[in-house]
C-alpha cells in the first residue's frame, strides 16, 4: 500500500490513523518506548527543501525503534538523469518505505509504480495528504470528531487545498475556498473529488464568506516552493486574502486556526493571529510526529 493523496484512504482508513496517531502521541507523553519498527529503515528522497516533513518522519522512525537514510535532490543519480524506475527499484531492496518530496505528482507516482515497498507522498504540488492528516488529527484532539465541521480554506488553490477538498469529500465535513480569480483549485480536480460525497464543498467569492461561521480557519503561503518568481504577482493577487483579526471575527468564537508553515506573519496570516488564542499552529506541527508514526507503523507492519 502506498500513501500519495487523502483519496487513497477510506473514513476508517483516517479514523483508524488519527486513533493509532492519538495513543502513540500518549505513550510518548508519558516517556513510554516503542519498538514497533525496529530493525526498520526509511529512505527520504527530497528534492524540495523541508524543515516538518524531514525532522518529523525521522524522528519518529528514530522513536518507534527504526532508522532513517535522506537524500537531497543534489546527491542523488536521480539529480544527475538516472531514470526514476531505475532508483525506486534499487532503493526498494535497501529499505522498508520511502518518502518522496517533488515537484510534479507524477514523479511520485512513478516511484510508487516501480517499487516494491511503500511510497510516501512528502508533498508533490498536487497534494501534501501527510500534513492534512495531521491537521484532522489537530481538529479531533480539540473537537472530538469532524462531524458537523466547516472548514475555511483562504488562499492559493494549491496541493494544501487539494489534500482539504479529498479530506472533506471522504470525511464529509463542509468546506469553502476563497482563492484569487486565476489562483482557484483546478475545477475539473474540485469536480472529481465531490463525485459520491455528502460534503457541501464550495469556491465561494470573498474571505468573509469563507470565514462566517466557520470552525476552522486555515491558509498557507501566498508562493509557494518553485513559485518565487511569481511573488510580486501573487503578492497583488492575494492583498486581499488574509486571515486577521477581522476575518476571525467572522467565525465562530473558539474557531481554530490553521497555517502548515512556515508562515510569512503580514502576508496570509497576521502576527497577532498567528500567536493568538485560537491558533493551533505549534499543535499543528507537533503532530505532524505522530501521524507519521502512524502512518510508517501502518504501512510498514
Amino acid at each position: 500500500m502506498n500513501l500519495l493523496k487523502v483519496a487513497d484512504l477510506t473514513k476508517d482508513d483516517i479514523v483508524a490513523l488519527v486513533e493509532r496517531a492519538a495513543r502513540l502521541k500518549g505513550l510518548h507523553k508519558k516517556g513510554v518506548p516503542q519498538s514497533s519498527l525496529l530493525g526498520r529503515v526509511l529512505g527520504l528522497i527530497f528534492e524540495k527543501s523541508s524543515t516538518r516533513t524531514r525532522v518529523s518522519f525521522e524522528t519518529a522512525m528514530y522513536q518507534l525503534g527504526g532508522n532513517a537514510i535522506f537524500i537531497s535532490g543534489r546527491d542523488s543519480q536521480v539529480g544527475r538523469g538516472e531514470p526514476i524506475r531505475d532508483t525506486a527499484r534499487v532503493m526498494a531492496r535497501y529499505v522498508d518505505a520511502l518518502v518522496v518530496r517533488t515537484f510534479g505528482h507524477d514523479i511520485v507516482e512513478e516511484y510508487a509504480l516501480y517499487s516494491d515497498v511503500p511510497v510516501i507522498n512528502g508533498l508533490t504540488d498536487l497534494h501534501h495528504p501527510c500534513q492534512v492528516l495531521s491537521d484532522i488529527l489537530t481538529v479531533i484532539e480539540r473537537r472530538g470528531t469532524v462531524e458537523g465541521l466547516k472548514v475555511a480554506w483562504v488562499g492559493d488553490g494549491n496541493n494544501m487545498a487539494n489534500s482539504w477538498i479529498e479530506a472533506a469529500a471522504v470525511l464529509g465535513f463542509d468546506l469553502k475556498l476563497a482563492c484569487p480569480k486565476g489562483y482557484l483549485p483546478d475545477a475539473a480536480f474540485l469536480a472529481n473529488a465531490c463525485v459520491g460525497t455528502k460534503a457541501k464543498i464550495e469556491v465561494v467569492g470573498s474571505v468573509e464568506e469563507a470565514a462566517e461561521g466557520a470552525d476552522v480557519l486555515n491558509t498557507d503561503v501566498w508562493a509557494s516552493m518553485g513559485q518565487e518568481s511569481e511573488s510580486e504577482n501573487r503578492i497583488l493577487a492575494f492583498e486581499n486574502f488574509q486571515i486577521n483579526s477581522a476575518v476571525l471575527s467572522l467565525a465562530k468564537k473558539d474557531a481554530m486556526v490553521m497555517h502548515c508553515l512556515p508562515a510569512h506573519r503580514g502576508e496570509e496570516i497576521t502576527e497577532d493571529v498567528l500567536e493568538g488564542p485560537n491558533s493551533v499552529v505549534w499543535d499543528q506541527a507537533e503532530n505532524r510526529l505522530h501521524m507519521q508514526k502512524a502512518i510508517l507503523e501502518t504501512l510498514l507492519t
